[in-house]
Formats: structure tokens, C-alpha cells, sequence
């Protein structure tokens, strides 16, 4: 593990680690941020996974959130969204291939051998976070559109791995929207019953853990309707007696000036669920 980047950010430091990945075969990037009470302290850890397009530098230049990290004394650790490299597949448009991952793992050729996203989030990048940095057994996690579908359904197949989850624009029904049905068919196949347990809106009803979902939605997204489809999550939840939180916000479309405007309230979210829980 290499680290390619460190500089200061609200007291603490913004550094971005390179490393040799068995779980993808290719060597990835990922961000941590470490406020300044990692100097004296171990703290809890906030994962964030990005959408479509995004690496680990999305997150970390345009979301604001190291100022509320350092605040309330959060660790924030932000992954790459896809595996990377001349060796690794790829295919034409952005919603499929390099950049979007879609945080499963892959059982179809000629993606199987390196997009193993859902295990390299879950597993190897948890395993070194937690060996090399001064860490709890704390840990939150959140993402945004291709991202926020991540941290929704890692959360919900993990029972006591993670004590806080939210998402931004969360693709919460991939099974029954064009993206999800695009990545799911290529990298899983056309058995639609190999989807379900990579799709939050289908896991709901038989979640072994009742832990509260928070989810910020853009009225104005223009993804809303096609692709986002936030009432199915919602009726899933009903219908499940599962606790969620769904906050629509008039004005707001998909963009990280959406995330930039309430990434602080999601951040004291994972905090007081992360220091109450520990």
C-alpha cells in the first residue's frame, strides 16, 4: 500500500492510498480523510461509494464533508468505483464497465475475474483500513446513485457489520430500471433471481436486521422517475415494517451541489449512530 497523496484539509489530512487488490486482480485507489483526532484517538469509519463515471476523487473534492468529519471526529474512506487497468474489461457508455461497478460480484465472462466490487468493499478494503489506520469497530456506510443502491444493499445483506446507512439518489430498485437492468444482465446474467439479492428494494422484506434507512432525494433529479424510483423503496419498507426515512427536497437534481447541501446532516447522522452504538 502506497500512499500518492496527503495534504492538510480542516486540521487533519485528505490522503489517497494506492494497492495491489487480489479481490480485483488490479492495483486501486481510495481516499481517507483523517481528522485531526486521529492523531490522539481511534475513531469510527464512514464509507462513502460513489455513482457512475466517479473515481475516488469525487467524493473527496466536491461533497465539503472533511469539515464535518473533523467535527465530529469521523474516519472517511471513499473507494474507487470500479476496477481499473489496461487488463481490466470494459464496454462502450457510462453505465457499464469501468466506472460502473455496480458494487456486485460479477459471475459472467468477461467481467467475473476483476468486478468483484460487492467483496472488495465488504471484505479486502475494510481488512485494510482496519490493519492500518487508527480505526473502531464503528463503521457507517453511504453513497450516491450508483452508490447509494451500494450502500443500501451492503448494509442490508450485512446484519451488525455496519450501524448507519444512507444514500443520496439511490438507484433502490435496479431489477426494474434501465441501469441496473443493463449491469445486473451483463454482469450476472439473465437469470432475473440472481439480481434479487444485489437489488435493496428486494432484500427488504426478508432483512434479518431492522436497521433505519436515510434517504435524501432531489424532487428535481433528472433521474427521478427513469432510473431512481424512490417509491418502491418506500412501499418495499411499508409493506416490510423496515424503518426508513425518505426526504424529498424540492429544487435539488443530482449533482454534488445536492450532496454538498446536506452531506453535513448525514455526516452528524453516522456520528451519533456510530458513538451511540460504541
Amino acid at each position: 500500500m502506497e500512499r500518492i497523496e496527503h495534504r492538510a484539509c480542516f486540521g487533519g489530512w485528505q490522503d489517497v492510498y494506492e494497492h495491489a487488490s487480489d479481490t480485483l486482480d488490479c492495483t486501486m485507489r481510495f481516499a481517507v480523510y483523517l481528522p485531526p483526532q486521529a492523531e490522539r484517538a481511534r475513531l469510527p469509519v464512514l464509507y462513502w461509494l460513489s455513482g457512475l463515471t466517479c473515481n475516488e476523487q469525487n467524493f473527496i473534492t466536491k461533497a465539503g464533508a472533511q469539515r464535518y468529519a473533523a467535527e465530529h471526529g469521523v474516519i472517511l474512506v471513499a473507494p474507487d468505483t470500479s476496477p481499473r487497468g489496461d487488463d481490466v474489461p470494459d464496454a462502450d457508455g457510462y453505465d457499464l464497465g469501468k466506472g460502473a461497478g455496480f458494487y456486485v460480484d460479477a459471475t459472467q465472462q468477461p467481467w467475473a475475474t476483476h468486478y468483484r466490487m460487492y467483496d472488495y468493499v465488504v471484505r479486502e478494503l475494510p481488512a485494510l483500513i482496519e490493519a492500518n489506520f487508527p480505526v473502531t469497530d464503528g463503521r457507517g456506510i453511504s453513497g450516491h446513485s450508483m452508490g447509494g443502491h451500494g450502500a443500501l444493499l451492503i448494509a442490508l445483506r450485512n446484519p451488525g457489520r455496519y450501524r448507519s446507512v444512507s444514500a443520496f439518489s439511490p438507484i433502490v430498485a435496479p431489477s426494474q430500471v434501465p441501469w441496473g437492468e443493463k449491469a445486473l444482465g451483463a454482469y450476472l446474467g439473465d437469470d432475473r433471481s440472481a439480481w434479487a439479492q444485489y437489488d435493496a428494494t428486494a432484500l427488504i422484506a426478508d432483512a434479518p436486521e431492522r436497521l433505519a434507512l436515510l434517504v435524501e432525494q432531489g424532487e428535481a433529479d433528472e433521474f427521478l422517475e427513469g432510473q431512481l424510483k424512490p417509491q418502491l423503496l418506500r412501499a418495499a419498507c411499508e409493506a416490510a415494517g423496515h424503518p426508513l426515512e425518505l426526504r424529498m427536497r424540492p429544487g435539488y437534481d443530482h449533482s454534488y451541489y445536492f450532496i454538498a447541501s446536506f452531506i453535513g446532516e448525514h455526516i452528524e447522522h453516522h456520528a451519533r449512530a456510530l458513538r451511540d452504538g460504541g
